[in-house]
Formats: C-alpha cells, sequence, structure tokens
C-alpha cells in the first residue's frame, strides 16, 4: 500500500514538472506582445498627453495615488521627456522582442515593467483591455513561453541544449543587474523585491547550466519552473472564466440587458460608431439585437462550464471569437477585442497547434528549398 501510495505521489511530481501547454503559452506571447507593440505605435502621435510631460494627470497627481495604491511605475521617477521617450521606446522593443521570442525570461520582465509604466501612469486613459494586458503581462513572466515559436527555441535547437555556448545569455542577465541595483538604490519599491528574486534565480539557473548541468539542484529547479509555468497557466485559464462569468452575471442582473436597450444605445453613441452606416443597419434589426443580447449573456455564464465538453467548448470559443471580431468592427474597440481574443487562445486545442505548426514548418522549408534553386539558378546563369 505504502509503495503504490509513493509510486502515485512520484507520477503526479514528475507529471506537475512537465511543462504543459507550451502551444498556448507561445499563442499568448504572441498574442500580447502584438497588442502592446500596436497600440504603442497607435498612440505615438498622443503619447505625450497620455502618458508623457503633457498629461492632464499631472506628474504630482500620479505619485499621490500610485502612493496610495502601491502601484508601480518607472514614469513617475522622473518628469523629463527624455526619460518619458526612452521608456515609451524602450517599452515598444520590449513587446516586440518578446513577441519574437527573444531572451524570453528577460523581455518578459522587461515587458511587464513597461506595460506597468504605460498604464498605471495615467490609469483613467484606458479602457478594459488595458486592465487584461495588465494582468495577463503578471502571470506570463512566470510561463515558459519561449520553447515554441520564437528566437529561444531555434538557438536551442541550433546549440543542440549546450547551455555552454551561449555566452550572451550570461552578458544578458550581467547587464540586467547594475540596472536594477540603480533602480533599487533611487527608487526603491515592492516590485523590485520581486525582480530581485527572479534575477537571482536566473542567475543560479545560468551557473548550473554552464558549470554543473547534470546536478539534482539544476534538475529541481527545471522541475519547479515547470510546476510554475503549470500554475501560471491555469491561472491565466481561470483568470479568462472570471472575467466571462463575472460579465455575464452583471448583464443577468438589469433590465437593460433583457429588452436589448444595452446593445441598442451603446450603437447609438458617436463614441463607438466608426461607420455610422453598419451600427445603424445592424441596430435597425430588433430581433438580431435581441439575439446579441441573451447570447452574449448565455455565452459568457456558461463558458466556464462548457470547457469540460471539449467538443462544446471548441464551437462555443469558435463563436465567441467572431463575437469578438464583431464588436471591434462595429462598435470600433479593437484593441480591448483583440485582448480578449488572445486571452481566448488559452484555450485552443493542442491538437490544432500541433497542425499548425507542422504545416508552419512545411511552408517555411518549401520557400527555403524554392529560394535556394532561385539563387541556384541565378549563380549558373551568370557562371
Amino acid at each position: 500500500m505504502r509503495e503504490r501510495v509513493l509510486e502515485k505521489l512520484s507520477g503526479f511530481i514528475a507529471f506537475a514538472g512537465r511543462t504543459h501547454s507550451p502551444y498556448q503559452a507561445a499563442v499568448l506571447r504572441i498574442g500580447y506582445g502584438f497588442f502592446v507593440a500596436c497600440y504603442l505605435a497607435r498612440e505615438w502621435p498622443n503619447r505625450r498627453v497620455l502618458f508623457g510631460d503633457h498629461n492632464p494627470w499631472s506628474l504630482t497627481m500620479a505619485r499621490t495615488l500610485n502612493a496610495d495604491t502601491h502601484a508601480f511605475t518607472v514614469l513617475t521617477w522622473s518628469g523629463s521627456r527624455w526619460w518619458f521617450e526612452f521608456v515609451y521606446l524602450a517599452a515598444i522593443a520590449a513587446a516586440v522582442l518578446l513577441m519574437l521570442g527573444w531572451r524570453t525570461r528577460g523581455t518578459a520582465v522587461l515587458f511587464l515593467v513597461g506595460v506597468l509604466a504605460i498604464e498605471n501612469r495615467s490609469p483613467f486613459a484606458g479602457d478594459a483591455g488595458d486592465d487584461i494586458i495588465r494582468i495577463m503581462a503578471v502571470y506570463l513572466v512566470f510561463t515558459r513561453c519561449g520553447q515554441m515559436w520564437s528566437l529561444d527555441a531555434r538557438r536551442h535547437g541550433a546549440h543542440a541544449g549546450d547551455a555552454r555556448r551561449d555566452r550572451a545569455g550570461s552578458a544578458w542577465w550581467l547587464a540586467l543587474g547594475p540596472l536594477l541595483l540603480w533602480a533599487s538604490c533611487v527608487h526603491w519599491h515592492g516590485w523590485l523585491a520581486v525582480f530581485w528574486v527572479m534575477w537571482s534565480v536566473q542567475g543560479l539557473c545560468l551557473a548550473l547550466q554552464r558549470w554543473a548541468p547534470r546536478a539534482t539542484m539544476r534538475s529541481l529547479l527545471d522541475s519547479g519552473a515547470g510546476m510554475l509555468h503549470n500554475c501560471a497557466m491555469l491561472v491565466i485559464a481561470v483568470q479568462v472564466c472570471f472575467i466571462y462569468a463575472s460579465a455575464g452575471l452583471y448583464k443577468s442582473q438589469g433590465a437593460k440587458w433583457q429588452d436589448g436597450s444595452a446593445v441598442y444605445y451603446a450603437m447609438h453613441l458617436d463614441l463607438f460608431r466608426p461607420w455610422p452606416w453598419l451600427t445603424d443597419l445592424v441596430s435597425a434589426n430588433m430581433l438580431l439585437v435581441f439575439l446579441l443580447c441573451y447570447g452574449t449573456v448565455i455565452m459568457q455564464i456558461s463558458f466556464p462550464f462548457t470547457l469540460l465538453y471539449r467538443k462544446i467548448k471548441n464551437v462555443l470559443l469558435a463563436v465567441m471569437i467572431l463575437e469578438h471580431v464583431g464588436i471591434a468592427l462595429v462598435l470600433g474597440i479593437p484593441f480591448l477585442s483583440l485582448a480578449m481574443i488572445v486571452s481566448d487562445l488559452v484555450f485552443l486545442p493542442t491538437a490544432l497547434l500541433v497542425w499548425a505548426d507542422g504545416q508552419t514548418a512545411v511552408l517555411v522549408r518549401r520557400l527555403r528549398e524554392r529560394h535556394g534553386r532561385y539563387r541556384g539558378g541565378q549563380c549558373l546563369e551568370g557562371s
């Protein structure tokens, strides 16, 4: 009996230590990085008014509010324009690098710092999409989101798992140390303690990979990182379920979603009428408005329960993604819809993502072969 219990316990520990849902984590990494990069690029002409030195929400008010809420943002460290421009460009660069999967351990942390810096500088300038990204950026730091579809995965395959050849990773880690030390000495915040723990653990992992690749401690750290990844992915999924369930239950309490006025009046606000002819066409059909209201409430409340039934979940997931696309087009709020679409992708079936990975590999191989034949033909013709 005791041996059976120990065997099951060891099997559970081995299962929990393996990295699960690496494809879904890669999709989230690409999606959230794309979201932030596009959002900051779109707001480039208005960046100083929304988040910089021309912001009506002054630096003094931002510091006072952040002191009360304990929010973290590096933009309140200085009111100069050069500091704001540096942080803004660094946030865009971190989002692009995270999307490409370059040094995801470090860029995920820099991505989090950039998101918190922008969002907490002007907390009243965003919408629900910004809140979702701010929450998910925290969870994404603890995932192994660079194992698939990333430059990290390509480099790991080229080095064949030999971490001693990867000197750039150690240099990247060493470069972040003095930066973190300067920030701690000048502007201490509780978040910096979290960053110090991350930096120290990453340094320990790099040291073990380089000088003791077969040590027991390295295996324990690898299993711990796998468990942390799995917990973070589970928390992301639960967070999405909470968003939908709370939104659906809140809608069901009022009469506006029962009589259809919630959707109807929203379509007649100038803020949500990018194409008036399209919103008028949709709002003129009372049956369609009725179906949108009741369908939205039913889908949002029932979505967490459909996770128990894979086929129903996949169908409902596709319908909800199409609904978000429709909201982006009809109401003109693309970034909120994009944030929810990316968050929904955590529930994509692994078989679909593996199939997409295989098809992409075949397409890339064909393009390389065609490009090689084209270059070879040029060389033969030139000779």
